[in-house]
């Protein structure tokens, strides 16, 4: 604290003088400075020192010496504590600077004193010691100066320093060695003259740096463990050869320490005129080549690297015979430093760009010549590492391929060649290669500029297509958009320097090539590529070439739903480049539709379009604002988590924009185009704006809302909070407040706006905090802490205590959960007062200085009186006081208090923290024992523990003796052998598992939190030794005795945290302690035990995932590797002779840790090196006798294929699209390639005795068939997997032979596909009596059809290339007849032809055709004369020709072969029928209508007859499937559809209603059944048909109940959608008044789907809306958008508003939804405060919202009344209700007026606060009184006089009022809405009817 004190001896000194105030000031601001944890806060506070400084200068410049030293001192004190920031330190020394104006001597006589005291405190430098010199090294000229001087005692100081750090290690993640480094670093940098005279004269030699030098060998050498430290220890002894003054010797140096790796340990090192020892290399781990490496490209001068070496010959140099040699070497060794290595290939070919110069000096020829070894290997080096999946080495690749090229392209130009193969040769290898593999695109944009584009684009001519299935997938996006970037760039160049013409003409070109690429982009289904299209090309073209646009509006001007989206794309990235967005009346229309379309993408797109801008300060336009307030209230409950986030971006966007351009306007900085008036208005409009969305947000927190609902509102709470409060956080870099919020705030608060934090505010977040979702609660308490006042309101505070307080005692897991985080909530949001109110039990609650503490203290008395009551009876305590909720209480207010954090380091709380913390240990570990013991029969922490965990048997055998002890003996009941748990199991159960999984977190987190580094010294230990290890005992019986894996999954991660807080600790004491666990565990794996271990605890694998994973990452893992190779040495164990096969074998266990470590996910990519053994250890397992063995082998195997190949990134037609190619993989894994060949060997070779199983064969295969092809390589390493692979063709095993096809995929290059297709094409026999196996030809021939399989796909191999394979199968057609027994083979020969349908020749062709029909023709024919004889196989054979069938009557759409295929479909053979309708279901005749248009009018000929039959229900149900798919769009019904159907319509549609009303075929048949009677009526719906219709809307209603299964409510609403509009349209317009009230139930029935619970339900119900919306001609059209769910909603009841209004039963079909629920029950039943049972029972439908759709209902109802005339049915219907529904509404209202005003009980007020049945049953009251009050208005005298009323509409209203305000007040109901609030708008149609809008 030596800047404190100097701090108050200067503000002594100045006081008296006149320079006193400004002293003081700039000392306060360095006060700040140094307090500040916060980095804008101490830049804040410095920035204020500076100017302060500035305006000292002057006044110090008249002062004497003596004068000023106290401030130069006081402010150099700072600076040195400053010193591990340098900006601050840089700020700082301009400060000093400033004010040594004219003093600068004192100053450097000031500097001298302080830097020389630092060097004398010790011959050890702190680190804090090291910072100070470097950066005074660094950034001080005076301290520069001062070590220059001092510059042998600085080398003695550092050298003592780095030997003292070396012998002693202090901690494995400390700092100090790495410091003493970077000090030595930047004294050879910055001092290279006065350490040149140490290093390289004889007469300066300095025995200090060469014993300095020696300590840095030692460093590279691997004497530290740190590896950034070595390498750093690289870089300085490079800065030292930098001093050498000829470039020669300090060659000759990096020559000598290059040669060292091999001379280790033996010799001197002459080094200048330095001799050292060479340091021994203990355990070599190719890291010493790696530092010296990269440290001489990292700063060695290029005179010494590239000038010519004495005593080598050739002219060679450091950088191409000495360095590039150690670059090649470290690329092929596979250590865990492969980033390190590809950066030292990247900085050498920077290195070797910035010498070309020199080199071609000193050779004379080129360095990289065409055919050189260096080109070669380079380009090898390249290639080779071009995949790797290592983070960041991807850039590197980038850059080298730019710098490859780059050089080359210069060598060229500087000889003059004219021939420049390089170019080609790496273009043609990068066509070579899959479209999937992400690193050939990144040689491809680096080729563009030298090739140019129509070069490149002719030589690869699908790439236009290859880059858009790359937009598909994340992986390969970036990629794919680098390439179309380089490519529309260079060809812009192109053009533009040889055409000149104009940008329209450059937009015509760029049209033509890349215009039906993002047009198909922008147009696709698929999210992920219109997402990437738009964002990354559609905007970087628009702002390339601005002229494209008017050629992409024109492109997307249909109305179908992809061109609207791809519409709204272009104008949002139009408007992004060129800001304001003008649009006509039509396209604004447009809009809005995108706006209220189903498509939440469309909808985002629409939405972003309105909020984003360029500039911020931008204002909403009204329009914008208009739009945004008629969509935000309709998508508050969507139910997709991502649109709710971008949701709330979008309008974060829009807030900004409002605040920012309302600032601009206030501060008088608006655009000049705008008046005063203007201005006003804008203002007025943005404040009413942001007031509204507040209204709407708050009023949408009510638990009556769902969870969808509830979490948007707060997303957008916390956007306007964020966004238009003037909270200032200081740990947020962005989002912070302009400095001029307050004049907005003041704005709009004087105008009654914008008072965030009302009380009604207030208590809606509170009610969320009771939430039943964590995401609610943490959300609303979040928000609550950072923007609300400090403190709450004390009645407010005691009400919520006391509410957190009883539902921490609750056994349901989710209010013991809500009431952690009410206590976490109230502790930051309370003060010393109010923390005296409460009740709290600690025993010195009043006297505690810290909040922190007095809360954890109250929690603790809390938790060890329930250990009480458990300890007595555990039933008891599970069901009242249940141990969870205040251990996760404690853990919250412990851990996310940073309150609580900073009173833990306050050296006067040190002791209390300590006894409160060693307290809280203990009784954890008591609880545990008590806990874990009680499920074994045991009780209290002194059981003795086992060694397992207990069986589900002895579980329940010992919960049923607590229940027995806690229920009484008396009490025991005969429950008989029920299979379901009882509840009081059940809160056993959750009591103990629940509370464990809590203890594990928080002592994780605690260990975490207090044993940080960064903790000041001299606070003490807050988590003594003997308390760790209490804690780790807590955690070893969590792990060793626990089943449960929830519990042991939230322990694993609190052991995780304790193990990385002790290994990273510098205690060596501590750090001892998880290394002591990881040899007791592997101690008593392999040591016998008397019951098993890993399959009955699943913690005991994580015990030792968690220990590993606690290492740093950065660093060696040495408990990693011990932990590893002990395991592989116990799992190779021999097995014994006998074994008992209830135990688990130590080699079993071995196997499950090892997958357990594997999967792990905090350990990355560390097991990697050790994938070989471990692989080959899984594969000898699989064939191990021992089934426990083959079981853990195989989830081993199947764990490391994982971490080797990472998870598909995307999937097309069950093929990873993309991923790593074999070549890559044999690169990265060599040791395990040859352990897969050297299996794969064995599996192929000849045995005597006949085929022998080989058990890792298939797994083998499995991983092989999982990579991608890699380029076409000559000496590729997969090429010896070929052999293999064919020859597993033969193998007597189906699956072998299928997954050895899949296999042979990324072994075969795609350019050798053809020659390998043709090879296997002439391998088949010719003729019947040449088959030598039917196995191997079955196997020949599934290898052909995995080859076509991909060959075919994107980028395949043309119909010409495939032709003389076409050739050979033509030759050998007889595979396909009779004369081929198999039908297997004949199968697989037919689906390899299906794969080349255009390489035949036509009489081919036709003989395939042929074949099949004679064949189908014979079954049949064989069939009905009872002859045909079943084989196996047959079927498969049969189906497979269907299929044929099909497929080439569609690809042709030939009429003959379409009839064919229509009467297999009508013949009796029930695998060609279904093979048929499974052709139809899959799609696959989508292409062909013809196909579809015969095959519909087929079934629907048949139908009736299929009826009658019902021969089977799967074969019923896929039939009825295909026709429903057949016609799954209106237009392709025709006149010859109903003419099939004449006759036969009525009594199919009869036998469809009589199953859904009558049968039980089971929910799937229903489903279809239902849609299918749906779609007939559709097209058959007459006046005779009135009674079907009634049994159809009967059947829908029974179906869309929320009781039923999803399945029939979706088959509901897809009814509904099908034949609803055609049954409704006709009573429209009194067209067919008999129709209406099937209408009004139709109507009805949809309103009640769109609240379903399920999105596909509500789709579909909103489908029949969005019909209802077209006129009646449009109804067929496919140009039909279908809206989202509450636009349709509004659309229907518009329709009953507008069509059904004067219809009696309109009325009270609305009623419906408005449910009558008992206010007073449910207050009573908060009042009764019953004990909570732990589940809840469900509700039916939890989407549903009966208060928002009563509300949404009610102005409907309202305008029904008006509207109606009087006298009229409606008035008739409304009085009756009035009637039954007024007085009963009027007792509530009383009631409610008597319960609030005399104010809630505190113990159920705050809990009716969250109560949602409570909230749900007030807003529907206030809704009925509303309606009452409208009715009794509209109705007259006439109602008023009714009994049991005894009111007017007037006297209502009052009452109304008084209730809402009382409601208000206490938070049941949100605050009505001021109809007067400042810029409120009317809706769309109102004021803004201009042609021109601006978006």
């Amino acid at each position: 604290m030596g800047a404190e004190r100097e701090a108050r001896a200067c503000a002594a000194f100045y006081s008296s003088r006149g320079l006193a105030p400004t002293v003081l000031s700039c000392l306060r601001c360095l006060r700040h400075f140094a307090g500040s944890t916060a980095k804008r806060c101490k830049e804040k506070h410095l920035e204020e020192a500076l100017q302060l400084t500035r305006a000292l200068s002057e006044g110090l410049q008249a002062l004497g010496e003596a004068e000023a030293r106290p401030l130069l001192r006081c402010v150099l004190a700072f600076q040195m504590e400053a010193t591990s920031s340098c900006s601050s330190f840089q700020k700082l020394e301009q400060m000093v600077t400033q004010l040594a104006v004219g003093k600068e001597a004192l100053l450097a006589q000031e500097v001298d004193t302080l830097l020389s005291g630092l060097a004398l405190q010790g011959e050890v430098l702190s680190p804090e010691d090291l910072q100070s010199v470097s950066m005074f090294l660094e950034e001080s000229s005076l301290g520069r100066q001062h070590w220059q001087q001092n510059l042998p005692l600085l080398l003695q100081r550092l050298a003592s320093t780095l030997h003292w750090v070396l012998q002693g290690q202090p901690t494995p993640g400390s700092t100090w060695g790495y410091l003493v480094i970077k000090a030595c670093l930047q004294v050879f940098q910055v001092l290279p003259k006065d350490v040149a005279l140490l290093v390289w004269s004889t007469s300066g030699k300095s025995e200090t740096l060469q014993s300095l030098l020696g300590l840095l060998l030692e460093v590279a050498w691997e004497k530290a463990l740190n590896k950034d430290t070595r390498l750093l220890a690289g870089t300085a002894l490079s800065m030292l050869v930098n001093t050498a003054p000829q470039p020669q010797h300090g060659a000759s140096a990096v020559l000598t320490l290059f040669q060292l790796p091999s001379q280790a340990g033996t010799g001197e090192l002459k080094f200048g005129e330095l001799v050292v020892e060479v340091p021994p290399v203990l355990e070599p781990d190719g890291l010493e080549k790696l530092v010296l490496t990269r440290g001489v490209l990292t700063c060695c001068k290029m005179d010494i690297l590239s000038c010519q070496l004495e005593g080598l010959p050739n002219k060679a140099c450091l950088l191409l015979d000495v360095v590039f040699p150690a670059v090649c070497a470290l690329s092929r060794e596979q250590k865990d430093c492969h980033y390190y290595c590809f950066q030292a290939c990247a900085l050498w070919l920077q290195r070797l760009r910035e010498g070309l110069a020199a080199l071609w000096h000193l050779m004379g020829t080129h360095v990289l010549a065409q055919d050189s070894e260096l080109l070669q290997e380079l380009t090898q080096l390249l290639w080779s590492n071009a995949e790797t999946p290592v983070e960041g080495v991807s850039e590197f690749i980038h850059s080298s391929f730019r710098l490859l090229l780059e050089i080359y392209h210069l060598e060229c130009q500087h000889f003059q060649d004219q021939e420049r193969p390089l170019y080609q040769q790496m273009l043609q290898r990068v066509v070579s290669m899959p479209w999937q593999i992400k690193a050939r695109y990144v040689p491809l944009c680096a080729i563009v500029p030298y090739m140019g584009s129509q070069q490149v684009l002719d030589a690869y001519p699908d790439l236009p297509q290859h880059l858009l299935s790359c937009l598909s997938t994340n992986h390969l996006c970036p990629a794919a958009a680098e390439a179309y970037k380089a490519l529309v760039r260079q060809q812009c160049r192109e053009w533009r320097d040889g055409q000149r013409g104009t940008e329209e003409a450059l937009a015509e070109q760029w049209a033509l090539r890349w215009l039906p690429l993002l047009s198909q982009g922008l147009c696709s289904p698929l999210p992920i590529l219109q997402s990437n299209s738009a964002n990354h090309l559609l905007t970087w073209t628009l702002r390339q070439l601005p002229a494209t646009q008017a050629l992409l509006a024109a492109q997307f001007g249909g109305q179908d739903t992809m061109s609207l989206q791809a519409w709204v794309s272009v104008l949002k990235a139009q408007k992004s480049v060129a800001g304001a967005l003008p649009l006509r009346e039509a396209a604004l229309e447009r809009l809005s539709r995108c706006l209220g379309t189903r498509e939440e993408g469309i909808r985002l797109a629409a939405l972003g379009l309105l909020c984003c801008s360029p500039n911020t300060n931008q204002p909403l336009s009204g329009t914008e604002v208009r739009l945004l307030r008629h969509f935000l209230p309709l998508n508050l409950n969507c139910d997709s988590s991502s649109f709710r986030q971008l949701l709330q971006a979008a309008v974060r966007k829009a807030l900004v924009r409002l605040r920012d351009s309302s600032l601009a306007q206030l501060r008088g900085k608006a655009p000049r185009r705008s008046g005063p008036a203007e201005g006003a208005e804008q203002l007025a409009q943005a404040v009413g704006f942001v007031e509204w969305l507040l209204q709407l947000s708050i009023a949408s927190l009510s638990p009556g809302s769902n969870y969808q609902r509830k979490k948007t509102a707060l997303l957008l709470l916390a956007a306007v909070l964020e966004t238009c409060t003037d909270t200032w956080s200081p740990d947020r870099k962005k989002g912070q407040p302009p400095r001029t919020m307050a004049t907005l705030l003041s704005y709009a608060r004087q105008r009654g706006c914008w008072d965030f934090f009302s009380q009604p505010n207030l208590l809606a977040l509170m009610s969320c905090l009771q939430d039943s979702t964590n995401e609610i609660r943490d959300l609303a308490s979040e928000l609550l802490v950072r923007y609300f006042p400090t403190t709450f309101p004390e009645p407010i505070a005691q009400d919520l205590f006391q509410l957190a307080q009883d539902t921490l005692g609750s056994p349901r897991v989710q209010e013991a959960e809500a009431g952690a985080v009410l206590m976490k909530t109230i502790l930051q949001k309370s003060d010393s007062g109010t923390m005296k109110s409460l009740s709290l039990q600690a025993e010195a609650a009043l006297t505690l200085p810290s909040r922190g503490l007095c809360f954890a203290q109250h929690l603790l008395h809390v938790l060890q009186a329930q250990y009480k009551v458990a300890r007595q009876d555990l039933l008891r305590a599970a069901a009242t006081a249940p141990m969870h909720g205040a251990i996760a209480a404690l853990r919250r207010c412990l851990l996310q208090v940073p309150e609580v954090a900073v009173s833990m380091q306050a050296a006067e709380l040190v002791h209390s923290w300590q006894e409160l913390l060693t307290c809280l240990v203990t009784t954890v570990r008591d609880i545990t024992s008590l806990l874990l013991g009680a499920l074994q029969s045991q009780q209290g922490p002194g059981a003795d523990e086992q060694a397992a965990a207990p069986s589900f048997a002895e579980m329940g055998n010992a919960i049923g003796s607590l229940i027995m002890l806690g229920k009484g003996q008396g009490q025991e009941e005969e429950e008989g052998d029920s299979v379901l748990l009882s509840e009081e199991h059940s809160l056993i159960l959750t009591c103990c598992w629940v509370s464990v999984k809590e203890i594990g977190l928080l002592l994780g987190g605690l260990a975490e939190l207090l044993l940080s580094p960064a903790l000041p010294a001299e606070v003490g230990p807050l988590l003594p030794l003997p308390t760790l290890q209490t804690a780790t005992r807590v955690f070893q019986e969590i792990l060793l005795r626990c089943r449960h894996w929830g519990a042991v999954e939230g322990c694993s991660m609190g052991f995780t945290k304790f193990c990385a807080a002790l290994l990273n600790h510098p205690d060596p004491e501590l750090q001892a302690i998880p290394r002591a666990v990881l040899e007791q565990g592997l101690e008593a794996l392999g040591g016998p035990r008397s019951s098993s271990i890993t399959r009955r605890a699943a913690g005991f694998p994580m015990l030792f995932l968690c220990i590993v994973s606690g290492e740093a990452p950065a660093q060696a893992r040495p408990l990693l590797t011990r932990c590893i190779q002990t395991l592989l040495s116990l799992a190779a164990m021999a097995l014994p002779q006998d074994w008992d096969q209830t135990l688990d074998l130590p080699q079993v266990c071995a196997l499950h840790v090892l997958q357990t470590l594997v999967r792990g996910a905090g350990l990355g990519g560390a097991v990697l090196c050790h994938a070989t053994p471990m692989m080959a250890l899984a594969l000898r397992g699989l064939g191990s006798p021992c089934w426990a063995m083959r079981n853990a082998a195989i989830q081993l195997f199947s764990a490391l294929t994982s971490r080797l190949l990472g998870q598909p990134w995307s999937h097309r037609d069950g093929c990873p699209s993309e991923g790593l190619s074999l070549h890559a993989f044999l690169g990265q894994h060599p040791k395990l390639g040859a352990v897969l060949l050297g299996e794969l060997k064995v599996a192929t070779a000849p045995t005597s005795g006949g085929p022998r199983l080989h058990p890792a064969l298939h797994a083998i295969l499995t991983l092989l068939a999982q990579l991608q092809p890699g380029a076409d390589i000559a000496g590729s390493p997969s090429a010896p997997f070929l052999e293999p692979l064919l020859g597993l063709a033969e193998s007597p095993i189906y699956a072998v032979r299928a997954m050895a096809a899949k296999a042979l995929v990324p072994v075969v290059a795609p350019p050798q596909r053809c020659r390998l297709l043709l090879q296997l094409a002439r391998q088949l026999p010719a003729a019947p009596g040449q088959i030598r196996s039917h196995n191997a030809v079955h196997g020949q021939l599934l290898q052909m059809q995995a080859l076509l399989g991909c060959a075919t796909g994107t980028g395949g191999l043309s119909a010409e290339a495939l032709h003389p394979v076409a050739l050979q199968l033509e030759a050998r057609g007889w595979l396909l007849t009779p004369a081929q027994r198999c039908p297997l083979v004949r199968a697989a020969f037919l689906q390899v032809l299906a794969l080349l349908p255009t390489s035949f020749s036509p009489g081919f062709a036709q003989y395939i055709h042929g074949t099949i029909s004679a064949e189908l023709g014979s079954l049949l024919q064989g069939g009905k004369s009872g002859c045909a004889q079943p084989q196996v196989g047959s079927a498969i054979l049969h189906q497979t020709m269907a299929h044929f069938m099909c497929s080439e009557a569609a690809r042709l759409a030939d009429s003959e072969r379409i009839a064919a295929v229509c009467s297999l479909l009508q013949q009796p053979n029930p695998d060609i029928q279904l093979a048929i309708l499974s052709w139809v279901i899959a799609g696959e005749g989508g292409s062909c209508k013809e196909v579809e248009n015969a095959l519909g009018l087929t079934l629907l000929e048949s139908l009736q007859s299929v009826l009658q039959e019902r021969r089977d229900k799967e074969f019923l149900r896929l039939y009825l499937e295909a026709l429903l798919h057949l016609y799954r769009d209106p237009s392709s019904w025709s006149q010859e559809a109903s003419s099939k159907l004449q006759g036969s319509s009525r009594s199919c549609l009869e036998m469809l209603l009589h199953m859904v009303e009558a049968e039980c075929p089971g929910p799937d048949l229903l489903f279809q059944a239902l849609c299918a009677a749906s779609l007939l009526l559709a097209h058959q719906c007459g006046d005779e048909d009135a009674a079907l219709v009634e049994r159809w809307c009967a059947a829908l209603e029974e179906c869309s109940r929320s009781a039923c299964s999803e399945l029939l409510r979706l088959a509901a609403a897809r009814s509904l959608q099908l034949a609803g509009p055609s049954v409704l349209q006709p009573s429209l317009c009194a067209a067919r008044p008999s129709l209406v009230p099937v209408a009004l139930r139709l109507i009805n029935m949809a309103i009640h789907l769109l609240q379903d619970e399920e999105r596909e339900v509500r789709h579909e119900a909103s489908g029949f809306a969005s019909l209802l919306r077209q006129s009646p001609g449009e109804l067929l059209q496919d140009g039909c958008i279908f809206v989202q769910d509450n636009v349709g909603l509004q659309s229907l009841l518009e329709l009953l508003l507008g069509e059904f209004g004067e219809h009696p039963e309109t009325f009270n079909s609305l009623l419906q939804h408005i449910p009558v629920l008992d206010v007073r029950s449910v207050v009573e039943e908060l009042e009764a405060n019953k004990a909570v049972s732990l589940y809840k029972e469900d509700e039916p439908n939890v989407f549903a919202e009966p208060a928002v759709l009563a509300q949404q209902l009610l102005p409907v109802l309202v305008q029904l009344l008006e509207k109606a005339p009087t006298g009229s049915p409606v008035h008739a219907s409304a009085l009756q209700w009035l009637e039954a529904t007024g007085p009963g509404v009027l007792r509530d209202l009383q009631y409610c007026r008597h319960c609030w005003s005399q104010g809630p009980a505190a113990c159920w007020g705050m809990k009716a606060l969250g109560c949602a049945k409570l909230h749900t049953a007030l807003a529907v009251l206030l809704v009925r009184a509303q309606l009452v009050a409208q009715v009794l208005r509209v109705l007259g005298e006439g109602a008023t006089a009714m009994p049991g009323l005894g009111c007017g509409s007037q006297e209502l209203e009052q009452e109304l009022e008084l209730v809402q305000g009382l409601l208000v007040q206490h938070g049941l109901a949100p605050v009505p809405r001021q109809d007067n609030a400042p810029g409120e708008l009317g809706p769309l149609s109102g004021t803004d009817s201009s042609r021109h809008a601006a978006v």
